[in-house]
């Protein structure tokens, strides 16, 4: 089998992009991240309840989906640096106030705050990766890109939970304040202007331009496999350090050491998974870690009490299934919006995105249930399965999204082979 297909290398300044919306990513993806390694120390330290950690987590997604819906009009109307600007400021400022938080409230309206605007920079980054990179780069970029999750938990998460345990939960989200403050400095100064877009615009106004995406069928199609895509992904992820902690009896100050060796294995995996996705069919790499991810992750939420290596090798073999879903399923979902309306789309996907994990995040609230402080997560099990089952139907609407996408490929060839006569 050839696997070696034309695949155009990355300029310098495409490396350079790659690596700023990398850096960006790290930081929007590691401050959501931290609240669940924090879950266990948050929930005793402010004496609230799972169903309260819940809105914690879910106020965020809730939030970065309203802006990120409100944002959509607007989004392929501006030069998409001058927006990621916008949002980024506003993501750190809304992480400085986190880590100033207090109370249970001032904590609520400050990740609010924050998903105000970080909700939107993960849209943006995508639209930037699809007007700068050609469809067999991209695959290479969102690898690379989306190795944030994986960073935040080999370096980000280990270091906020130490400093966490040495000091206090507050100094994680001052940490992240200053990595964002640094990278912000150097898109401002590196970044060019990405207008390309504004060109081709044809919507009188914002609205207009929301509605008319919104309302396309076949934008439609993705929108719904997102949306499945992030209930699935967000149900275990509240509750994973408690679980730990209380069911599956890992000390708290030995918890960064699984999210360490886990991002590892998905630094290991995600260019793999790329470098695939430009070369293979993406809707098959898609199914297989689909169906491994339903396997590994029915097996992890049903353990006891194990010993920490066997907990690090599951919790590898498990986000080797999930990241394995990412790469191909962002890259398809991407290639559906036609340059016009690629920023609003973008915005509408994200802002589904995260109002479906919020979704997921409350109902997880809801199924699962402590005792006390102390006691094991009750029906984490129930979750597992749960999960199985939203997996399966992703599968089922991201193949309508491949079928779509060969579709529109096939057409856009044809285009290109149509010449026009002389009469």
């Amino acid at each position: 089998m050839n696997l070696k297909p034309n695949v155009t290398p990355f300029t310098g300044y495409q490396k350079f992009i790659v690596a700023v919306l990398a850096f960006i990513q790290f930081t929007v993806v590691l401050d959501f991240m931290i609240l669940s390694p924090l879950g266990d120390i948050l929930m005793k330290s402010m004496d609230i309840t799972p169903s309260k950690f819940a809105y914690i987590v879910s106020s965020y997604a809730f939030s970065a989906g309203i802006s990120g819906i409100l944002a959509a009009g607007f989004a392929d109307k501006f030069d998409r640096k001058k927006l990621l600007i916008f949002f980024y400021v506003g993501f750190i400022i809304g992480t400085l106030f986190c880590g100033l938080a207090n109370t249970y409230e001032t904590l609520l309206a400050a990740r609010i705050f924050t998903g105000l605007f970080g909700g939107v920079i993960a849209s943006v980054a995508m639209a930037i990766i699809t007007d700068l990179f050609e469809i067999n780069q991209r695959g290479r970029a969102m690898g690379i890109t989306q190795m944030a999750f994986a960073a935040s938990q080999v370096m980000g998460i280990p270091i906020g939970l130490y400093l966490a345990t040495q000091w206090n939960w507050h100094v994680a989200f001052y940490m992240i304040v200053a990595v964002a403050f640094f990278v912000g400095v150097i898109m401002v100064m590196k970044m060019k202007p990405i207008t390309a877009h504004l060109k081709l615009q044809s919507d009188k106004s914002a609205f207009q331009h929301l509605i008319h995406t919104a309302k396309n069928k076949t934008y439609q199609i993705g929108f719904m496999a997102t949306a499945m895509l992030s209930i699935g992904g967000f149900m275990l992820m509240p509750f994973g350090s408690a679980f730990l902690v209380n069911n599956v009896g890992i000390p708290q100050d030995q918890i960064q050491w699984v999210f360490l060796f886990t991002g590892i294995s998905s630094i290991i995996i995600m260019p793999i998974i790329g470098r695939l996705s430009d070369r293979l069919d993406k809707f098959k790499i898609f199914t297989v870690g689909s169906i491994w991810a339903i396997i590994m992750v029915i097996v992890y939420t049903n353990i006891g009490v194990t010993p920490l290596w066997l907990v690090i090798a599951l919790n590898m073999l498990l986000f080797m299934g999930i990241m394995s879903r990412m790469v191909p399923s962002t890259i398809l979902a991407t290639a559906i919006p036609d340059m016009k309306d690629r920023g609003a789309f973008m915005s509408i996907n994200s802002s589904l995105q995260q109002m479906a994990g919020g979704l997921a995040a409350v109902l997880a609230g809801l199924i699962v249930h402590q005792q006390t402080k102390t006691s094991p997560i009750e029906h984490y099990d129930i979750l597992g399965y749960v999960v199985s089952f939203v997996i399966l139907i992703c599968i089922y609407f991201l193949w309508k999204v491949s079928e779509v996408v060969k579709k529109k490929n096939k057409q856009d060839e044809g285009n290109a082979q149509v010449k026009p006569t002389k009469s």
